[in-house]
């Protein structure tokens, strides 16, 4: 009995101690592979984690990874959400958590520790969605310069304006980059195919607001305005045209003068069939908006589009002064919007062949059928 008892005795010491090593290597097992498969779904861990900080933060995440890796809503909209200067991480975290942009904010903190993105958060304006991983919004919220921005071309821009608008729109484009991009019509686009040797792209570049990625490249910000062009060129619109013996080409300069010319819109339409019988009578159009293409930018008014015109400005000797040169002038003068483009296209039935701004500084303009009439139309 006994030796019994000392052989079970030295069993029960011999299991203890292999559990206690089976125990160790399990743990060193563990300290090794946990980091390993934590990093390998949350990216590498901050160097700045002690040797526990990094296994206990590595053992949270993958106990918390649905909460990290699955977006809180999958068809959740776009919604503002500011990080104020000096804000706590528990604060920005608890928001949002409040406004169902993550699921849950405790994991949303580990994450952040473990990464060491929780140092590094930027206070700004961002645009969230819940359709966002709690990862991507973490990254997200580093840098408050939205991936997007907004830029507009207002009708009636000529492409120099456009240029100097990108300076300030947030794109990476530069007004020299674009200004060249456009001076060369690119190929594949149908109704380019007709144009003028030497013309630009003046006329094609179609006004509206554009929701652009910051790194648009210059070549795909002029092909996405032409596309939108191309969009808004109908077959009953060219029709249309052809029906008033216009190109294409011709009616874009056309509704570049009529964008330049019209302060109402509903008036394009009017000032459309003025030139439109002038050009049918053989006179000239005598349009103030080509003279000042055709001068330029003027340095001491800040401004592309001198006024008022003098009579020695009337005298410029260039093909767009339609003044001086009859017929159209040789390209557009400017880039029309679409209500341009449809006065051109459907334009009223007058008998008028002069117009001249009305004096109230409504911007309505005053319409005569002879040069009598015209004149008499003239400002005390």
């Amino acid at each position: 009995m006994k030796s019994d008892r000392k052989t079970t005795g030295f069993s029960c010491i011999l299991l203890t101690l292999i559990l206690i090593c089976l125990g160790a290597s399990t743990v060193g097992v563990l300290g090794v592979f946990l980091p390993m498969r934590t990093a390998k779904v949350f990216g590498p861990a901050s160097m700045d984690l002690s040797v526990r900080q990094h296994f206990t933060l590595s053992a949270m995440l993958m106990i918390e990874a649905n909460d990290l890796v699955r977006p809180a809503d999958p068809n959740g909209q776009t919604q503002s959400f500011t990080v104020t200067l000096g804000e706590s991480i528990q604060s920005i975290t608890n928001r949002l958590e409040e406004q169902r942009l993550i699921p849950n904010a405790d994991a949303f903190r580990n994450f952040l520790a473990y990464s060491g993105l929780d140092v590094t958060l930027q206070a700004g304006d961002y645009q969230l969605n819940p359709a966002m991983t709690p990862l991507q919004i973490a990254r997200t919220l580093q840098d408050p310069t939205p991936a997007e921005v907004d830029f507009s071309i207002l009708a009636g821009w000529r492409v120099e304006e456009i240029a100097n608008a990108l300076p300030t729109s947030g794109l990476e484009i530069s007004p020299e980059a674009f200004l060249a991009a456009v001076s060369r019509p690119p190929e594949g686009y149908p109704f380019l195919q007709n144009l003028p040797s030497l013309a630009s792209l003046e006329g094609y570049l179609f006004p509206g607001s554009y929701r652009l990625a910051r790194k648009l490249s210059v070549d795909e910000l002029v092909a996405l305005l032409l596309a939108n062009f191309e969009k808004n060129l109908d077959p009953a619109l060219q029709s249309a045209f052809h029906s008033q013996g216009l190109t294409l080409h011709e009616a874009v300069i056309l509704a570049s003068m009529v964008e330049r010319e019209a302060i109402l819109a509903d008036e394009m339409p009017v000032i459309a069939s003025v030139f439109l019988n002038r050009l049918a009578a053989g006179m000239n159009l005598d349009s103030d908006p080509t003279v000042q293409y055709a001068i330029g930018h003027n340095a001491n008014q800040g401004t592309w589009w001198t006024n008022p015109l003098s009579l020695e400005d009337l005298q410029v000797n260039s093909p767009y002064n339609t003044y001086l040169f009859p017929g159209l002038p040789p390209g557009p003068i400017a880039n029309p919007g679409m209500a341009a483009l449809k006065a051109v296209a459907n334009p009223a039935d007058t008998p008028y062949f002069y117009f001249r701004a009305a004096c109230d500084g409504s911007g309505s303009h005053r319409f005569a059928q002879t040069y009598a009439e015209h004149v008499n139309n003239a400002c005390p």
